[in-house]
């Protein structure tokens, strides 16, 4: 294994911008700022108002006209009730019958934080600068509603936006994407595992993964022979970003066993036949080795992929250093990554 130290070496400008944010500001899906003994309710609203409101800032100026594109939420059955999606849908003028590629889409929040509103804004960009249909599903969180059921949710909403394409304009032989970020990278590459062999996909399979500083691996099941490459979970971290700390206490409330390949998709047997993939690691991330080993294991699977690594920055750190070089490279490398997918073999 190369020597990884050079990535968790601190770039000067993000490292600046955090300090400038007190830490009692920063909430993240993060133990160490949430004491073991506040409500869930209470915790999620420090997250909305801390995170969720920092990237909904952060994407604001960048905004479309509302003329550009139009949004229907969908209430969907579900094991024991429903989920919203919410659908974006490009409105070129004079273009009025025209169809689009889909992005499916699982936000982050550690699996029990988050919901539409966190990237909300940013698929309305995304859906007018790239001409593509999204549809951002509202599955239910832990621990009220443990492992699977978040993944059960989001596949029950990937199926119905593939039988209701009509409605949001969509053409999936143009393109059939499924993306994440963080804990909702981990769904998206479980929804791919789980989509490439179910018979109800056939003749709409998948096309492309987005995974955006994604969770591949419970460190309970690390695998021993990587486990000499996997330092990073114990290594690395900042409370006000994400801690490996952290990310043991949103294991124990989303209830999965280490390793399951619906929770671990990094142990599944095999990724043979799984769409193009598309990442975006941080280098001071405690989940960066997983994503790299999780990356060329695709590789040595025969998929196709395309890797972005962003030395000396932590987990999420766009949203909160939006003014950094680095910030500014992770949004262009995110639409860069999706016109990637979309032009396929071409």
């Amino acid at each position: 294994m190369s020597d990884r130290k050079y990535l968790a070496i601190p770039d000067p400008e993000v490292a600046a911008a955090l300090d400038k944010i007190p830490i009692s500001e920063v909430v993240p899906d993060n133990a160490d700022q949430v004491p073991h003994d506040m409500d869930m309710a209470s915790a999620r609203a420090g997250f909305d108002s801390s995170v969720v409101a920092a990237a909904r800032r952060t994407a604001e100026p960048f905004l479309p006209p509302e003329s550009e594109y139009r949004i229907q939420d969908y209430q969907i059955p579900v094991e024991g009730g429903e989920v919203t999606v919410r659908c974006v849908i490009p409105t070129p003028a004079g273009q009025e019958n025209k169809t689009f590629p889909l992005l499916f889409w699982t936000h982050g929040g550690a699996w029990v934080f988050g919901g539409l509103d966190l990237d909300d804004l940013t698929l309305r960009t995304i859906c007018v600068e790239l001409q593509i249909a999204v549809a951002n599903v509202d599955y239910r969180l832990a621990p009220e509603y443990p492992f699977p059921t978040g993944i059960n949710d989001a596949y029950a909403g990937m199926k119905w936006v593939a039988n209701n394409a009509s409605l949001l304009s969509a053409d999936l032989s143009k393109g059939f994407l499924v993306g994440g970020t963080s804990a909702g990278g981990n769904l998206a590459t479980i929804m791919a595992h789980r989509a490439e062999h179910d018979p109800f996909f056939e003749g709409r399979r998948v096309t492309g993964q987005l995974l955006q500083i994604p969770v591949t691996c419970h460190p309970d099941g690390y695998p021993e022979k990587y486990k000499d490459e996997l330092l990073s979970f114990e290594t690395l971290g900042d409370p006000r970003l994400l801690s490996g700390r952290a990310m043991i206490e949103a294991y124990k409330k989303y209830g999965a066993p280490a390793t399951d390949p619906e929770c671990s998709p990094l142990l599944y047997p095999s990724h043979k036949g799984l769409p193009s993939a598309f990442l975006q690691v941080c280098g001071a991330d405690p989940l960066r080795d997983e994503a790299l080993l999780y990356e060329r294991l695709l590789k040595e699977d025969g998929v196709k992929t395309k890797l972005e690594v962003y030395p000396g920055v932590g987990h999420g750190f766009h949203i909160l250093a939006e003014e950094s070089k680095s910030a500014k490279k992770f949004v262009q490398d995110f639409k860069d990554g999706l016109k990637w997918l979309l032009q396929g073999d071409t």
